[in-house]
C-alpha cells in the first residue's frame, strides 16, 4: 500500500475521534450545560447533519482545487471547529463548534476514498479504502477511549483541545505524504450529478443511511445504557468504547478483505447479522457480559458494511465518483442523525435506555431489504456493469478524471 494512505489514515484518526468521543462524554457535558441527555444527544445529531450538508457543498466548492490542497483545507476547518467546541461557554456554541468540525468530515472521506482507490490497482481499491478507514476504527480503540478518560479525569473541554491538536498532526501528514497532483480539468459538475440518476447509486446510499443508522441508534446512548441498565461504572464506559472500537477495526478488515470478492453476499450477512444482534441487545443490555459482547458485535457488523457500500457507490458512479463518494459519506451521517434523533425520542417517551436498540434493529433490517432489492434489479439489468465504471473512475491510467 502507498505511504500516502498513512496520511489519510492519520486524518481519519482525528476525525473519528471527534465524531465518536462525544458519546462517552454526554453525561458530563449535559451536566455542565444543565441540559437533559436527549438534548445533549443533539451534539451527535448536529454533527451528523453537518456532515450531510458539508459533504456535497464543500466537494462542489472545491472541485477546481487539487485534492491534496482540499484535504489540507478541510483539516484546517476541522481544527477550528474543535477549538470552538473546547472553548464554548454555552450549549449553543458547543453545538456550533460540532457543526463546523463536521463540515470537513464528508468531503475528507469522500475525496480521500477517491484518492485511496486511485493509488492502487482496480482489484485492490476496497482494500485501499479500508486502509484509510483504519484510522477511523483505530480512533475508536485508542482515541475515543483516551478522550473519554481525559474528559472524565480532567474535563471534557480538554478532550476537544487534544482532538484539535490531532487535526494539526493530520494536516501536516497530508502536506508531507499525499502527492501534489493537480486535478484534471475534464470533470464537469453536470457529469458528477449524472451519477445520481443511477438507481443503484441511490439504493446504495439508502442502504448506507439505514444500515449505519442502526449502529448509531444503539451506540449514541451507550454511556447511559451501560451505566443505568447494565450496571457498569462510569469509568467502565471507556473500556466498553475500546471494545466497540475493536469491533469496528475487525469489521473494517472483514469488509476490506471480502468486498472485492463477494460484495453483495457480504452485505446480506452483515446487515442481517446486525439486525439480529441489535434486537438481542435489548435483552443483553441487562447483563454485563452479554452487553459487552453485543457492543463488540455491533461495531464489527456495522463497520463491515462501510468498505463494500463505499465501493459500490464508486463502482456505480461511472467515471465521476468524487461527489457521489462524498455524498455517500454524508449518507452514513444522515443515518447517524436519524438514529440519534429516533433514539432520543423513544427514551424521552419513557421506553428506557434500551429502546434505541429496537430502532436500530428495524433500520438494519430495512437496509437488508434494500440490498436484496438492489441485487434483484441488477439481475434484471446485467448491462449496468459495475466493474467497468470503476476502472475509469479510480484506475491509474490517463482516462482517470479525478485520481488525486
Amino acid at each position: 500500500m502507498p505511504l500516502a494512505l498513512l496520511a489519510l489514515a492519520v486524518g481519519a484518526f482525528g476525525i473519528g475521534t471527534t465524531e465518536f468521543v462525544v458519546m462517552g462524554l454526554l453525561p458530563p457535558i449535559a451536566a455542565d450545560y444543565g441540559v437533559t441527555i436527549p438534548t445533549a444527544g443533539l451534539l451527535v445529531t448536529g454533527y451528523a447533519l453537518g456532515v450531510v450538508v458539508g459533504a456535497p457543498l464543500l466537494t462542489v466548492l472545491g472541485r477546481r482545487v487539487s485534492h491534496k490542497r482540499m484535504l489540507m483545507l478541510l483539516m484546517g476547518l476541522f481544527v477550528l471547529g474543535n477549538m470552538l467546541s473546547a472553548l464554548a461557554p454555552s450549549f449553543g456554541l458547543m453545538l456550533t463548534g460540532r457543526v463546523v468540525a463536521s463540515l470537513a468530515h464528508g468531503s475528507f472521506f469522500g475525496i480521500g476514498s477517491v484518492v485511496a482507490a486511485g493509488l492502487v490497482a482496480p482489484d485492490r481499491k476496497a482494500g485501499a479504502i479500508a486502509t484509510m478507514f483504519t484510522g477511523l476504527t483505530v480512533a475508536n480503540i485508542v482515541g475515543v477511549p483516551l478522550g473519554t478518560f481525559i474528559g472524565q479525569a480532567i474535563g471534557w473541554r480538554t478532550t476537544f483541545a487534544v482532538v484539535a491538536a490531532l487535526g494539526v498532526v493530520g494536516l501536516l501528514g497530508i502536506a508531507r505524504l499525499v502527492p501534489a497532483v493537480p486535478r484534471p480539468g475534464g470533470t464537469l459538475l453536470r457529469r458528477e450529478l449524472k451519477a445520481f440518476r443511477n438507481p443503484q447509486v441511490l439504493l446504495a446510499m439508502a442502504m448506507t443511511v439505514l444500515g449505519f443508522g442502526g449502529v448509531f441508534a444503539a451506540i449514541t446512548y451507550i454511556a447511559p445504557m451501560m451505566t443505568e441498565v447494565a450496571g457498569y461504572s462510569e469509568g467502565a464506559v471507556t473500556w466498553l468504547l475500546v471494545l466497540f472500537g475493536t469491533g469496528m477495526f475487525l469489521g473494517n478488515l472483514l469488509g476490506g478483505r471480502y468486498a472485492d470478492r463477494a460484495l453483495m453476499p457480504l452485505l446480506y450477512a452483515t446487515l442481517g447479522g446486525l439486525a439480529i444482534v441489535l434486537a438481542l441487545f435489548t435483552v443483553a443490555a441487562h447483563h454485563k457480559v452479554l452487553a459487552a459482547i453485543a457492543v463488540l458485535l455491533v461495531g464489527a457488523l456495522g463497520f463491515a458494511t462501510v468498505p463494500p457500500l463505499q465501493k459500490r457507490v464508486l463502482d456505480q458512479a461511472h467515471g465521476a465518483p468524487t461527489l457521489a463518494s462524498a455524498v455517500n459519506i454524508g449518507a452514513f451521517n444522515l443515518g447517524n442523525a436519524l438514529a440519534a434523533w429516533l433514539g432520543g425520542i423513544v427514551i424521552a417517551a419513557g421506553f428506557g435506555y434500551t429502546a434505541p436498540n429496537w430502532v436500530g434493529a428495524v433500520l438494519a433490517a430495512a437496509a437488508l431489504g434494500l440490498a436484496l432489492w438492489s441485487a434483484a434489479l441488477e439481475r434484471r439489468t446485467p448491462a449496468s456493469g459495475a466493474g467497468t465504471g470503476t476502472a475509469e473512475a479510480v484506475g491509474t491510467g490517463a482516462r482517470v478524471p479525478v485520481p488525486h
